[in-house]
Parts: C-alpha cells; sequence; structure tokens
C-alpha cells in the first residue's frame, strides 16, 4: 500500500510514523508513506494557502489551486489509485469498518484541512472521500490523519506479529475486546481470575467472550444493539449485567 498527506505541517509527522508498529510495517516494505507540503504548490512569494471567505465571516479558508495542485501531483506519482480522502469536521465517522475497508485499498490519498476548512469546490470536485474521527474540534486534520494511518496500517497482513491480533481486538467483531491479564497471578491480592489459569481454552474463549458482551453492555450499549448474540448469551447477560 501507499500513502500520501498533504498537509501544510509536514514536520508534525516525523515522530508517530518512525515508532512501533508503523515503522517495521514501513521496513517490511508493506507499507510506503509519503508526506507533502501543500505549501510546495502555491504559485506566489509567500507560499500563500489560504484566504478570507467570501460573504464574511471569522477565520481563513484553504484555497482550492494549491490543493488540486498538489494532489494531481501527487497522483501522478504512482500508477496506483485509491480514495482521495479529506480530513474534516463533516465527513463520515471513522470506525473500525471504515479502517478496514480503507486498508483493502492498494492507495489512500489524505489531505488535512486547517483553519476554517476547505474551498467548497475542493469537496465538491476533489475529494472522493471526507472522514472525522469524532465529535469535536481539532487544529487541523493532521493528528486524524495519523489516527487513520495507524489504524489502517495495523491491518495490513504482516503488520501484526499475530495475525489473529487484529480480528481479536476492540471493534474488529462488534464488541469491546475482553480484560486481558499477564503475571503475577497475584498483585496486592487482586488474583487473576482462575479460568485464565486453568488451561482449558474451550472455557476460556467462553470467558472471554461473555467479558466481552458484559463490558460491551456497560460502557457502550450502542454497540451492543449491533451485535450478534445467541440467546444463551442475552440470558447470561440479563442475569449479570447489574452485578458489580
Amino acid at each position: 500500500m501507499r500513502i500520501d498527506i498533504l498537509t501544510i505541517f509536514p514536520e508534525m509527522f516525523r515522530g508517530p510514523f518512525d515508532e512501533s508498529i508503523i515503522k517495521r510495517a514501513r521496513e517490511a516494505g508493506l507499507v510506503e508513506i509519503h508526506v507533502h507540503n501543500i505549501r510546495d504548490w502555491a504559485t506566489d512569494r509567500h507560499r500563500t494557502v489560504d484566504d478570507y471567505p467570501y460573504g464574511g465571516g471569522p477565520g481563513m479558508v484553504m484555497k482550492p489551486e494549491p490543493i488540486f495542485a498538489a494532489a494531481e501531483a501527487v497522483l501522478a506519482m504512482d500508477v496506483r489509485r485509491g480514495p482521495l480522502v479529506l480530513l474534516t469536521p463533516i465527513g463520515r465517522l471513522f470506525s473500525q469498518q471504515v479502517a478496514e475497508e480503507l486498508a483493502r485499498q492498494e492507495r489512500l490519498l489524505l489531505i488535512c484541512g486547517r483553519y476554517e476548512g476547505f474551498d467548497a469546490r475542493v469537496h465538491h470536485y476533489l475529494a472522493t472521500d471526507e472522514i472525522s474521527i469524532g465529535d469535536y474540534v481539532l487544529s487541523g486534520g493532521e493528528l486524524p490523519a495519523m489516527v487513520v494511518v495507524d489504524a489502517v496500517v495495523r491491518l495490513l497482513p504482516g503488520a501484526l506479529g499475530d495475525p489473529e491480533s487484529a480480528h481479536q481486538e476492540s471493534f474488529a467483531q462488534g464488541l469491546l475486546e475482553y480484560p486481558h491479564y499477564t503475571r503475577p497471578a497475584e498483585f496486592r491480592g487482586w488474583r487473576v481470575p482462575d479460568i485464565l489459569l486453568s488451561g482449558n481454552h474451550q472455557e476460556i474463549a467462553r470467558w472471554r467472550r461473555r467479558q466481552s458482551i458484559l463490558l460491551t453492555a456497560r460502557r457502550r450499549p450502542d454497540l451492543l444493539a449491533r451485535a450478534a448474540l445467541s440467546p444463551e448469551e442475552r440470558e447470561w447477560l440479563a442475569q449479570n449485567l447489574e452485578r458489580p
């Protein structure tokens, strides 16, 4: 996969992509990540990328000319094609399902917004997708771009040490992930549940499934409403939901 990012603050991306899973995926040739400065395609000596909004109002708006020029030039750098995504508060909400959708692409082009956002012609005539990572305000699209890249890259085959990890994590199956424990078996009087020490893998899997259901019901009931639960699981949940 190739991921291109257009931004006016390319230095922000130096650290996050040089560590951990993304670093290993890049070194293994699973993903190429290229960061481009939109100002390089501005045509005036001040490298201007924003201007006042028509009709008045506060703030500045990102100009269409350098964004179109940058996107078209970057797309021409590789024959692979994929969605051109704006990181914007008015985009569709990012989720694990969206990450899986993007991970199936051979290329992504992410454009980071700033100021009051993009000139509307960027939305209408350039972008093929628009994504928001949540209902809150950030200073720009750089942090959302990092979130999208991290969520997508970890889904690429070979990116994780254990291929099952991506399938068992929170949201992968529509539920929050079950609790994890490691050594020591007892810490300050708090013991690891006996079932996890039993060696009975069938019962451990059953316990983990039930814990995922219970945690989701308590913290994200909106997810549970869409989850596929058996009649037995629903009965167990009704009996245990109010227990401490």
